[in-house]
């Protein structure tokens, strides 16, 4: 069933204006206002007008391997020969080859518009986006000219090549080759998986920056090296193959508008590629890429949350069924006016909401640590695990709301809403599992970053809940309190995870991880919503309402999970310091022991 996308640019360019400062003098390295709302009213009527249309039959006859490689879907290529010659492509790339050089946040804003459309469509660019900031970052000026102008123009695409059998999270146990030929190249050899558009017929060439083991290489991560390996190697004028051959796609739940490759490299011949960087410091420069794809991974979470809300609350307004309560009762025939159908469209929409905040504030610090600012590096670095977990939660679970407010037709794929859930899933997956990101979040930026900067951004919590409390308005004043007491077991926590690492309980530390990263995604969440709120007062737009709307319900319904998981983290290991395998193997040596234990 088709359904009409609103774009949310009124928000974005609200939340951009008041709270992040990112409007102003050009000369300050800011960006005018008008120039911002064309860029997000364009990218927004691509995403309704051409994804959106085009998403269900991606959904439907997705990517497709013929034997000699990957065939897109019908109706694919013409929409990506439209986003590249709409300039799409290189909106926050370098102007020196050939991008926009727009703010981190505005190309983030975008992204969220097109994986709302199509999620399966708008994989392909954030990796080609991804590649030429790594390239552009650590290779050498004549790959850097060789290609980084067809990158930025959608000439040639790029992937990110690291998965391989036997190495998923465990980078440290890859076992593809590079061995130097003479020309100064390297013959790479060896199998990768999971590549994400590693082969299409978009465009004629395909970059693919892979890592691989030299053969001195150290084992370990710290032996890996990032190599350009194109499909074709550009020489003499034309393209020369490169033995880089896609042998196979996934067959999997969602996203069957992505092509996810099995690629073989250096089969049949040499596949040439040439060294990023350093010799076995490849993950450093990877990391370039994948922070990039980690916040454009979070837009695909909220974009599964809009997209999950604004298609249940147009199925809510025309499906009768009972009769509701409330002050919608008398106005709404639909299943709208039920409260528990409400209080579902809420959720959906505070999460989307909160964590469209959390990703312009990081897309915000990102741009701030390129002009040199360190406490914005230390922002960036600590929201960067926060926004990825947090929204692509988020989009599952506003995924699963979607399919209950359809009711028996949610699990039928012919309303589509089933879709969201099935492309979300994934997002808590790829580019690193959301419990990475949260052994991440407690065991390096928790433990290495100046505390400082961790109080820092603590403090601007506590801020915001002040000037919350202050306002007039009864229920916005409540969400204050209710956020000052979360900010407050939010420090707790923060004293007891030290603690933790002061005494060397790493079992302690992992075990609460993920509960400390949604602890404080929560929070952040709310405070943004109030730090928009607060920016907001006295305004009566329909955008300013619904921040105020979104922060109350945040509040009320949403923040109290924080003091869960503070006792969660307050338990430290926890049962866990006495689990062996027979507890998880064996049901009733199961029983038997965890009764013991408790």
């Amino acid at each position: 069933m088709s359904w009409a996308y609103t774009p949310p640019v009124d928000d974005i360019l609200f939340y951009l204006e008041h709270c992040t400062g990112l409007f102003g003098d050009e000369a300050e390295g800011r960006i005018d206002r008008d120039l911002a709302h064309a860029i997000l009213t364009e990218a927004g009527r691509y995403a309704a007008e051409v994804l959106v249309p085009l998403n269900a039959s991606l959904d439907r006859n997705g990517a497709r391997h013929d034997g000699n490689g990957v065939i897109t879907g019908p109706g694919h290529k013409a929409a990506f020969d439209k986003f590249v010659e709409d300039g799409w492509v290189g909106l926050n790339l370098s102007e020196e080859w050939g991008g926009q050089g727009l703010p981190s946040a505005l190309y983030a804003a975008a992204l969220e518009f097109w994986h709302t459309g199509s999620l399966g469509f708008a994989m392909g660019n954030l990796l080609t986006v991804g590649a030429a900031e790594t390239i552009e970052a650590h290779g050498s000026e004549a790959l850097k000219q060789s290609y980084l102008p067809r990158l930025a123009s959608g000439e040639w695409t790029a992937t990110m090549a690291l998965t391989e059998p036997a190495a998923g999270s465990d980078l440290g146990v890859v076992k593809v080759k590079a061995t130097p030929l003479e020309d100064g190249s390297y013959a790479v050899s060896g199998t990768k998986i999971f590549i994400s558009y590693g082969d299409h017929d978009l465009t004629g060439n395909i970059v693919h920056l892979v890592l691989a083991r030299l053969p001195d290489a150290p084992e370990g991560s710290r032996g890996l090296s990032l190599f350009l390996v194109p499909k074709s190697v550009p020489e003499n004028s034309g393209l020369t193959p490169n033995n880089v051959k896609c042998v196979g796609i996934e067959k999997k739940v969602g996203l069957h508008a992505s092509p996810t490759c099995v690629m073989r490299f250096g089969e049949g011949g040499d596949s040439r590629g040439w060294l990023i960087g350093q010799p076995h410091r490849g993950l450093m420069a990877m990391f370039t890429m994948m922070n990039n794809a980690r916040m454009a991974v979070a837009t695909q979470g909220v974009g599964a949350s809009e997209w999950a809300y604004q298609k249940s609350l147009e199925f809510a307004k025309e499906r009768k069924q009972g009769k509701g309560t409330g002050p919608l009762a008398e106005s709404e025939r639909g299943i709208i006016a039920h409260p528990d159908v409400q209080n579902m469209l809420l959720t959906m929409r505070a999460l989307a909401c909160a964590g469209r905040c959390i990703i312009l504030e990081l897309g915000n610090a990102i741009d701030q640590a390129g002009k040199g600012d360190s406490s914005a590096q230390a922002r960036a670095d600590l929201l960067t695990p926060i926004a990825k977990a947090f929204c692509t939660d988020s989009g599952i679970q506003s995924g699963c709301l979607g399919i209950q407010v359809h009711g028996g037709m949610g699990v039928v794929e012919e309303t589509g809403i089933a879709q969201v859930w099935r492309d979300a899933r994934v997002t808590t997956i790829h580019e690193g599992t959301n419990g990475i990101q949260a052994l991440d979040f407690v065991g390096r930026k928790l433990a290495i970053l100046p505390e400082e900067e961790v109080q820092g951004l603590i403090r601007g919590y506590w801020d915001v809940a002040k000037g919350l409390i202050q306002s007039e308005n009864d229920a916005v004043a409540r969400a204050g309190r209710q956020l000052t007491d979360a900010v407050a077991a939010l420090e707790r926590s923060q004293i007891k995870i030290a603690e933790y690492r002061l005494a060397n309980r790493g079992l302690a530390s992992q075990a609460v991880a993920t509960a400390a990263l949604r602890q404080f995604s929560l929070v952040a969440g709310c405070a943004y919503l109030g730090k928009a709120t607060l920016a907001a007062t006295g305004q009566t737009a329909p955008h300013h309402r619904r921040f105020r709307t979104d922060l109350c319900f945040f509040a009320n319904d949403l923040l109290s999970e924080v003091f869960g998981l503070e006792r969660v983290i307050a338990e430290g290991e926890g049962i866990l310091a006495n689990l062996d395998e027979n507890l998880l193997l064996d049901p009733g040596v199961a029983t038997d022991r965890v009764a013991s234990l408790l």
